[in-house]
């Protein structure tokens, strides 16, 4: 059966939104009717080399729709369910499944080297992190769908996929943020949204926004920042004369920039927490001296995945939406068709606003 995908046909070339033939889903799989898909800046990574794919590849794995079809096999989900894409499903055998780390699997990734559709011409495609959610329907593993939680919309769901938990989990189970801490989050985009209410929800004192654009500051101060500064050499200084001369008690960076990096370290009080959630090229090299590491006693630490576990925390996401404690809406700047995404690639690039969802 032929749908339409976005297709990169190699790394560092545009786009191509094409007819793809999917196949049937053979045993342990599913094949999902995507509602909304989520732009994220990791698809812009995948495209432009930042991060490795095999391609060509369908990229996107932030989504979220309804079984249309399973495999043999299958049975914790049905045809008419609805279910969010997890783009980084754990094998459970290996050896961070077997100290609780799921998010660092050593196997999460291995389906993305699988050919899962062929193009109209018979050009064989990889699945871009596993799942493929830049196209009208997808086939998957049963390990790579979760059903959608009660009260959530269909639409709303994809965003929990990536957005949602790596934001709320960057602040949650890394950084650990307790009621009364400081927060600053650099970098206000999907994720960065996404943390920002996570540490409202904390019960964070001040929570000080930071991105390159003044455009963003309406869209932070909506997901909870008290405060909100425009990037700048002086940013770390502002930061601490927000704060009492201290500092914040946790910084966390979503941008995966080395001057991001640095300055949230710089930003955070002494004895604190830095969280690293975006993810950077090679070529961003951060350095520090032997000396300021003893001296300050911050905590740096990376995150993958919000250092989640999507089927444990897909039910607590819920109840904070049920709740009226996070609001996906917030995150969403543009509703777009599967034509808008190179468009939704250079807003990323240019700084522009929150997440791009793609709406079927």
């Amino acid at each position: 059966m032929a749908v339409r995908a976005a297709v990169l046909p190699a790394v560092g070339s545009p786009l191509e939104i094409t007819g793809i033939d999917l196949p049937d889903p053979g045993p342990g799989q599913v094949r999902v009717r995507l509602a909304a898909a989520g732009v994220c800046h990791s698809d812009l990574s995948l495209s432009d080399g930042t991060m490795r794919v095999p391609v060509p590849a369908v990229l996107g794995h932030e989504g979220a729709g309804t079984v249309v079809a399973v495999g043999e096999g299958v049975t914790h989900v049905a045809p008419g369910d609805g279910v969010v894409l997890n783009w980084a499903p754990s094998c459970g055998a290996c050896h961070a499944c077997s100290l609780g780390e799921v998010w660092l699997c050593a196997n999460a990734l291995g389906g993305a080297a699988e050919v899962y559709a062929r193009t109209a011409e018979g050009t064989d495609l990889h699945p871009g992190l596993n799942v493929a959610a830049f196209a009208e329907e997808t086939v998957v593993s049963t390990s790579c769908v979760l059903p959608v939680p009660d009260g959530v919309p269909l639409t709303d769901a994809a965003l929990l996929g990536c957005a949602v938990l790596t934001g709320y989990g960057a602040v949650h189970h890394s950084a650990r943020v307790r009621r009364g801490e400081t927060v600053a989050v650099f970098g206000v985009g999907g994720v960065g949204l996404s943390a920002l209410q996570a540490a409202r929800i904390a019960g964070a004192s001040k929570i000080v926004a930071v991105d390159v654009s003044a455009e963003k500051e309406e869209l932070a101060r909506a997901a909870g920042a008290t405060d909100y500064l425009v990037a700048s050499d002086t940013t770390a200084r502002e930061i601490r004369g927000l704060t009492g001369k201290q500092g914040v008690d946790v910084a966390v960076e979503c941008a995966g920039r080395a001057v991001s990096i640095r300055t949230a370290w710089d930003s955070t009080r002494r004895g604190g927490r830095t969280t690293v959630v975006g993810i950077g090229g090679k070529d961003q090299q951060v350095t520090f001296n032997a000396l300021e590491i003893f001296h300050w006693g911050r905590t740096l630490s990376g995150c993958v995945y919000g250092n989640s576990d999507p089927a444990q925390d897909l039910p607590v996401l819920a109840e904070h939406i049920r709740a009226g404690r996070l609001d996906l809406s917030v995150l969403v700047t543009e509703r777009i068709s599967l034509d808008g995404i190179p468009a939704a690639f250079e807003n990323m690039l240019a700084g522009k606003g929150g997440r791009s969802l793609v709406v079927f």
